[in-house]
C-alpha cells in the first residue's frame, strides 16, 4: 500500500471515529439541556430524579470529550522519549481492575512472565491495557473467565488475552453509549500500543480477546 493510500485510510478512520463520538455527544447534551430546563420549572415528581438524570448526562459528556482528546493524542510523542516494562504495568492494571472483576463475578488471572519493554510512557501503556482488559471484563457474563497469558521468546514477547468459551457463553448486552465508548477505547488502545512499537490483533469481533506482540528491544538484547 502506498503512503498516499495509508494517509487516506488514516483520515477516513479519523473522520469515522470522530463522527461517531460527536453523534454520541449530541444525545446526552440534548437530554442534559431538557433536564436542566425542567429542573427550573415547577413540575410534579422528585427534583432529585431530575438532577440525577442531568448529572448522568454530564458524566457522559465528560467521558466523550476526554475520549476524543485521548484519541487525538494517541499518536503524539510525549515531551521526552520514555519506555515502560509490560509485566509490572499489566500487574498494576489487573490489581486495579480486580474489584470490578470481583463485583461481576469474573475470574481474572495472569499467567507466565516476560521482559518486554515498549517505547511508550508508562501512563499511556497503563491506559491502553486498562481499556483492553476492562472491556473484556465488562462484556463477560457472570462467572466468566478472562485469562492474560504472557509468553517470552527470542524475538520478543506476546500477551494473549482470551476468555473461556462455552456453548452457553453470551456477551453481556450494553447500551449504544457504552458500546461506542468501548469501540473507541479499543481504537485508542491500539494506536497507543502501535505507537510504542507493538502490534495488536483482536480475536473475531474483539469480544473473545486479543494478541499483543512486542518485538525484543535492542536495549534488552
Amino acid at each position: 500500500m502506498s503512503v498516499a493510500s495509508q494517509r487516506r485510510l488514516a483520515r477516513e478512520q479519523d473522520q469515522a471515529v470522530l463522527g461517531e463520538l460527536l453523534h454520541s455527544l449530541s444525545q446526552p447534551l440534548t437530554t442534559l439541556r431538557c433536564s436542566l430546563e425542567l429542573s427550573t420549572d415547577e413540575i410534579a415528581g422528585s427534583p432529585q430524579d431530575t438532577i440525577a438524570g442531568a448529572l448522568e448526562q454530564t458524566d457522559r459528556v465528560i467521558a466523550l470529550v476526554r475520549l476524543m482528546r485521548e484519541y487525538l493524542d494517541a499518536e503524539t510523542d510525549g515531551i521526552t522519549q520514555s519506555s515502560a516494562s509490560l509485566l509490572p504495568v499489566l500487574r498494576a492494571v489487573v490489581e486495579q481492575l480486580a474489584p470490578i472483576a470481583h463485583e461481576r463475578e469474573v475470574l481474572l488471572t495472569v499467567t507466565g512472565s516476560c521482559e518486554a519493554i515498549l517505547e511508550l510512557a508508562e501512563p499511556r501503556l497503563r491506559l491502553a491495557l486498562q481499556y483492553l482488559v476492562r472491556r473484556l471484563i465488562e462484556e463477560q457474563p457472570r462467572h466468566g473467565d478472562v485469562t492474560l497469558q504472557l509468553e517470552q521468546s527470542a524475538s520478543g514477547a506476546e500477551l494473549w488475552a482470551h476468555v473461556r468459551e462455552t456453548p452457553t457463553t453470551t456477551t453481556v448486552r450494553q447500551d449504544s453509549f457504552r458500546t461506542t465508548l468501548h469501540n473507541v477505547q479499543r481504537v485508542v488502545a491500539q494506536r497507543l500500543l502501535e505507537s510504542g512499537g507493538a502490534s495488536l490483533v483482536f480475536s473475531g469481533d474483539g469480544h473473545s480477546g486479543f494478541l499483543l506482540r512486542v518485538v525484543r528491544s535492542p536495549r534488552a538484547a
